[in-house]
Order: structure tokens, then C-alpha cells, then sequence
């Protein structure tokens, strides 16, 4: 979750200039068109979402709209035959006290995967304290946690970290953290965590470095921070992914697309191992602003209502072309379809999913 989203993308200016609700469902990304059924099947997966703060963004733009429920919506718009179809979700509950509701929309989200069908809709979420709310973290709120990670779809901890973007370093944010770290790694359940570090670098690696064992699966959700902070936590912790939202497509935003071309020079589409990234969303902030405009129904004035999984392929296709930069050899050079796959396998490693 953004604490202040620094995309207006999500957002929209007034009624007039919000796009008719069609343009939710987006048109197969052309690299997708190219492939087969088959091979488009399971490709896109959304590794951090907020699927009730996306509906309640849908809500308040198309208060009149098609959909009456969570999942109603989920399916149309996600799972479209048409569009960019999500195979795979990873839904974060990052609130204090946990959502009163929560474990109904999980079930009714859960209740959409078909048994008969493996490129059905898998629905999985994290669950913790985000740093902007620690102060109201508490004891009974940590056992709501505790006991929300019983249930069979929560694949970890998060989002839980430091953020402090909005306020100086604090002492209540480390302490929650480092309670969430402890009560992860002493559950012996061998979950990922998913990390939230923003305008934290100094704090944030020392305290995973004394709460966590060198090989927890970790998801450094969101990174726009120190490339300098994401080499050294990926050089500690042998399973940590950084996760790329579209705000690397974002001009004011130097620090991700530097740590793209960092884990790249490491790899290549034939040996694509090292490139340890996460797509994800962070629906409904961070939609990417490479979206083809025209191409999707809307004019020049208008802004795309909110993010969601569905636009991930151009996240990937805008990594693709970080990745390709100064590259003239098409066996280096990277697809979006090449980025996709990889960030498929890798939360498959990461969340075993």
C-alpha cells in the first residue's frame, strides 16, 4: 500500500473527465495477442494487490456500476476472456484492527477458483500491520493476526515495515515490525514476508538482517528507494525479490528503473535467474503511465479510474525496454512476454503460489 501515491493515475480530477466504465476491461496486451492459448494461460500473476480497496475505488468512480460485489467484479474485469486475464492474485490486509469482513471476501474470492480448471482464478493474500497504522498495533490485534494466518490462502506476513515519508523515524514502527519479524520466523510455517520500506534505507536492512535467517523468502514490495539499499538486500537474503510497480514508468522516478539495470546486468533472457524481480500493482495506486491511451478508449484528458492487475503487461514492457537499453544483439535483448515468465517463476519461488 502507497502511503501518499505520487501517481495521479489513480485518481481523477472530476466526473466529466473520468473514462466510461468499458475501459476497465483492457484489450490483450499486443505481446500477449502473439502467443497461444496455452502459453497465455497462467502468465499473469498480480503478487501484490488490494483487491477491497480496489472495489471500493470502482465504487466511488461508477457509483451506478455493473457490479454488485466484490468478486463480481474481480471476474468481470480481471478474468475477461478478452483482456489481459489474471491467473494468480496475491491480496494484501494490511489494516488496524484487521477488516471486519475480511475472511468473507476471502472466501468469496477463494470460491472462484474451479477445482476443474488449473488456469482457473487462484485467489491467496498476506495479512500484518503496515508501518503507517503501527500506532495502533496491540496485543489483540496481533493475536487477529496470528489467527488469520490459519487460514489456507494466507501465503505470508505483509505488508509490514518502516515508512517514513510522512514522519521521522519511529521507535513504535520498529518495534511492530520486529514483533511481526519474530512471530513469522517463530511460527516455523516458512511463509514469505512482504516488506514495506519507504525513506527508511538506514533501518530497515539491520533489522531484517538481526530478525531473519539469510534464506527467508522475501518481497521488497514497491521499491522506489537507494538501488544501493536493494543490491545489499539482495545480496544478504538469497531469496529476496524487489517488486516493480508501474510506478517505474514514472518520470520523476530515477531510484527502480536503476535497479532494474542493476539485477539486468546479471542476467539475460537465455539465463533470466538473476533477474529477481516481482510484478505487482499495488491496485488501486501506481497504474502505469505507458498505457496506450487511444488504444484502450480514452481521450487525452481523461486519467485511467484506478490501477489494476490488468495492466501489468505494461509494467513488464516497460521493464523490457530498461532492460534493452544500449542493446543491439536481439539474443540480449528482452520481451515483455521474457519478463513476464520470469516474474511468473518468481512468485512461484517466492510465495509458492
Amino acid at each position: 500500500m502507497t502511503s501518499t501515491p505520487t501517481s495521479t493515475s489513480s485518481r481523477s480530477s472530476g466526473k466529466s473527465r473520468t473514462p466510461p466504465e468499458g475501459v476497465l476491461v483492457l484489450p490483450a496486451h499486443a505481446a500477449l495477442q502473439e502467443l497461444s492459448a496455452d502459453d497465455r494461460n497462467g502468465l499473469l500473476l498480480d503478487t501484490h494487490t488490494h483487491v477491497l480497496s480496489t472495489w471500493h475505488a470502482y465504487q466511488e468512480k461508477y457509483p451506478g456500476g455493473q457490479h454488485e460485489s466484490v468478486s463480481a467484479f474481480v471476474q468481470a474485469t480481471l478474468r475477461a476472456e478478452d483482456g489481459n486475464t489474471l491467473s494468480k492474485v496475491v491480496d494484501v490486509w494490511c489494516e488496524a484492527p484487521p477488516v471486519a469482513n475480511w475472511r468473507s471476501i476471502v472466501d468469496d474470492l477463494t470460491a472462484l477458483e474451479r477445482i476443474d480448471d488449473p488456469d482457473s482464478f487462484s485467489y491467496h493474500f498476506v495479512i500484518g500491520c503496515h508501518p503507517d497504522v503501527a500506532g495502533d498495533y496491540t496485543e489483540t490485534m496481533e493475536k487477529e493476526y496470528v489467527a488469520a494466518h490459519r487460514h489456507p490462502r494466507c501465503v505470508g506476513w505483509g505488508e509490514i515495515g518502516l515508512d517514513y515519508y510522512n514522519q521521522p523515524a519511529s521507535e513504535k514502527q520498529k518495534e511492530v515490525l520486529r514483533r511481526q519479524l519474530r512471530l513469522a520466523v517463530g511460527s516455523g510455517e516458512d511463509k514469505a514476508i512482504t516488506i514495506h520500506t519507504r525513506k527508511a534505507d538506514e533501518d530497515i536492512l539491520p533489522i531484517l538482517k538481526e530478525e531473519l535467517p539469510k534464506e527467508q523468502r522475501l518481497h521488497i514490495h514497491c521499491f522506489t528507494d537507494s538501488p544501493d539499499l536493494a543490491d545489499a538486500i539482495l545480496d544478504h537474503f538469497q531469496n529476496a525479490f524487489i517488486g516493480i510497480t508501474g510506478v517505474i514508468s514514472y518520470a520523476s522516478n530515477e531510484n527502480t528503473p536503476e535497479v532494474v539495470r542493476r539485477v539486468g546486468g546479471k542476467c539475460s533472457p537465455r539465463e533470466p535467474a538473476g533477474l529477481r524481480i516481482l510484478l505487482e500493482t499495488d491496485a488501486p495506486y501506481l497504474a502505469p503511465a505507458n498505457l496506450p491511451s487511444k488504444q484502450i478508449g480514452m481521450t487525452s484528458k481523461q486519467r485511467y479510474p484506478f490501477c489494476h492487475g490488468g495492466v501489468l503487461p505494461w509494467t513488464a514492457e516497460f521493464v523490457a525496454s530498461v532492460l534493452n537499453e544500449g542493446k543491439t544483439d536481439d539474443d540480449t535483448q528482452w520481451t515483455t512476454v521474457d519478463v513476464l515468465r520470469q516474474a511468473r517463476e518468481n512468485a512461484r519461488a517466492c510465495y509458492r503460489i
